[in-house]
């Protein structure tokens, strides 16, 4: 009985927001669902305004955005992971841009693309200090050397992601500088100029020199902080608000215990209401005692161990709370994502991305 109301007007709102800092066009991130706001609708959303790159994680997201209907085709798709041989024919199929981290994935790429009679774009991911996915800069000037061997291949940019950019800000500039460098290598050897970008929403609001020809902002679209330092907000309104209904009340005597473990009891005479949302809906198990639900306005702590699809709250000794009232989980009128996260000692992208299948969205 849960749902996540999601606000296309704060998406449009904060998109433009962070179109203004950045000051180049932005590579919307609509991973993970959206990070669990819905990518088929967020895409579109920020299409209207004026979005034309997005980035998801794998071909099956990106098959999932293609076939959901709605985008421009001539939309651009990057699939950030490295691509196993036997889906390149997808990213053909669909015009998805594939990540490029080394000399064997561009020959199967080119392999394939020839078979198919087609062009296949690329984009190159060069590792200056995360250690994920990319060539070091020296292995990744080889592959850029291998490319005039392989005409079904189309290099669109290149691209790279920084491990700390909301906190050790050397370390992040001697990334950025390692990758500028690499960049200027390229394009003076090549004669020719190729889309560059590095900057995710850490580095949109610490590095303004990390802008580049584009930025790929992703926690800052859906409103929150991408971490407890970030001190620059924009005036981001949040995307999502996560609320459930009261489905029971009761009222207890002094020691009543509540919830699996007991870790909780009445300090006296309490009402009690159960909510219909828990872990598997994407309130996590370790918010269990430290989060408040907003209920008409007003807070309230929830109390017990959180279950997997209920969480009750303490309603003190009088209450004119009943059955089917709105109950904010987070979200406007509520605690905020970031607060949330804070309390159960994570981020605020897991929480996000943390609210499951199960739960309605609804689109306003």
């Amino acid at each position: 009985m849960a749902e996540a109301v999601i606000s296309l007007a704060n998406l449009r709102h904060n998109a433009r927001l962070v179109r203004k800092k950045a000051g180049v066009p932005l590579m919307a991130v609509v991973k993970a669902n959206a990070y669990g706001h819905g990518a088929t609708e967020v895409a579109r959303a920020l299409e209207e305004e004026g979005v034309s790159h997005f980035g998801v994680a794998n071909i099956r997201e990106a098959l999932e955005l293609r076939r959901g209907g709605g985008l421009e085709p001539s939309a651009s798709v990057l699939a950030f992971s490295s691509p196993l041989p036997s889906q390149i024919p997808h990213y053909l199929e669909h015009d998805i841009e594939m990540t490029l981290c080394g000399i064997s994935n561009l020959r199967a790429a080119e392999e394939s693309a020839s078979a198919a009679g087609r062009t296949i774009g690329v984009q190159l991911k060069v590792d200056t200090g995360m250690g994920r996915l990319g060539l070091p800069p020296e292995e990744a000037l080889q592959v850029l050397c291998e490319l005039p061997r392989c005409p079904h291949v189309e290099l669109r940019g290149i691209y790279t992601h920084f491990a700390d950019s909301t906190g050790e800000r050397a370390f992040t500039r001697r990334q950025l500088e390692a990758f500028t460098a690499f960049c200027r290598e390229y394009e003076h050897a090549s004669g020719r100029t190729v889309l560059k970008h590095a900057a995710n929403s850490g580095a949109i609001l610490s590095e303004p020199g990390a802008t580049l020809d584009m930025v790929r902002p992703g926690i800052l679209l859906y409103g929150a902080r991408p971490s407890a330092e970030s001190e620059e907000t924009l005036g981001l309104r949040p995307v999502m608000q996560l609320e459930a209904r009261v489905v029971f009340l009761k009222t207890v005597r002094a020691g009543t215990t509540i919830s699996y473990g007991r870790t909780w009891s009445a300090p006296g005479t309490r009402r009690i209401a159960t909510i219909a949302a828990g872990y598997a809906d994407g309130y996590h198990r370790a918010l269990s005692g430290r989060g408040t639900v907003a209920i008409n306005g007003r807070p309230y702590p929830q109390v017990g161990t959180v279950t997997m699809d209920q969480i009750m709250v303490d309603l003190g000794e009088e209450s004119d709370v009943r059955i089917g009232d709105r109950a904010v989980l987070f979200g406007a009128g509520g605690m905020s994502v970031d607060q949330l996260a804070d309390r159960a000692g994570t981020i605020s992208y897991e929480l996000l991305c943390a609210v499951s299948g199960r739960v309605k969205r609804v689109f306003r």
